[in-house]
């Protein structure tokens, strides 16, 4: 029996012209596209970025219901049944391109993907193919530097532990805190107390239609972004 391959395509940061000549080619030669799927049937960021790519009139569309909690056995059970969706498409011999926004090997629902595609199902061939981070996208479209000569600089997701936070600012030249959205006043309050109150910025959705910069982070103490919102502090 011939089984399909699994591709993991890194469709960047939220621009559509940012994605890379080989995501678009496997979007158009894929015979199945596994995209996000939100369960109140709005469309999720990785298909807002890649539909007009897409003909979903003759293209066979995925879309995948990821589980949002952290109660460990939901999330075993409603992974396993992802990965057996996608298996069932491969058993048939299609290639299945799954769509994710960013990079694939960086923060990525495609990592769970693969981990558990290869626990499973080892002799699957998949492929991974890199996209541009947000990380990427947000420096360039601020024009501020990740990183230069022996500079140390750091990516974490952003959490409440306050001493944890605190050492990663003090210990890089440059910072980038991911989902930093829920934690932003304990994340303002140290850039304060370290004097890097003003060497920071916090972007929502970079590069998207639905971009918005906030250069004076002052601005929001009591504010309430969106998941894909990271700070950037530049020492």
């Amino acid at each position: 029996m011939t089984i399909g391959t699994v591709y993991g395509v890194g469709v960047g940061p939220g621009d559509p012209e940012l994605i890379t000549i080989k995501a678009y080619r496997m979007l158009k030669e894929a015979d199945i596209i596994a995209y996000p799927k939100k369960r109140k049937g709005s469309k999720s960021y990785a298909y807002q970025i890649v539909e007009q790519y897409i003909d979903t009139e003759n293209k066979e569309m995925l879309g995948l219901v990821f589980p949002m909690t952290k109660d460990q056995e939901i999330l075993d059970r409603e992974w396993r049944t992802i990965v057996d969706q996608v298996w069932e498409c491969i058993q048939q011999g299609k290639d299945v391109a799954f769509v994710t926004e960013g990079d694939t090997m960086l923060y990525s629902t495609f990592i769970h993907m693969y981990r558990l595609m290869k626990e499973l199902h080892p002799e699957v061939n998949i492929v991974s193919i890199p996209g541009i981070s947000s990380v990427n996208g947000a420096a360039s479209r601020l024009c501020i530097p990740l990183a230069d000569g022996d500079d140390w600089t750091g990516i974490i997701p952003a959490t409440d532990n306050r001493d944890d936070m605190k050492k990663a600012l003090e210990d890089h030249d440059g910072m980038v805190f991911i989902k930093v959205a829920k934690v932003l006043p304990m994340m303002i309050e140290l850039l304060e107390e370290l004097d890097l109150i003003d060497k920071a910025t916090v972007v929502t959705k970079v590069t998207s239609g639905e971009e918005y910069i906030w250069k004076d982070v002052r601005e929001l103490k009591s504010a309430e972004l969106e998941y894909l919102t990271l700070m950037l502090v530049r020492k």
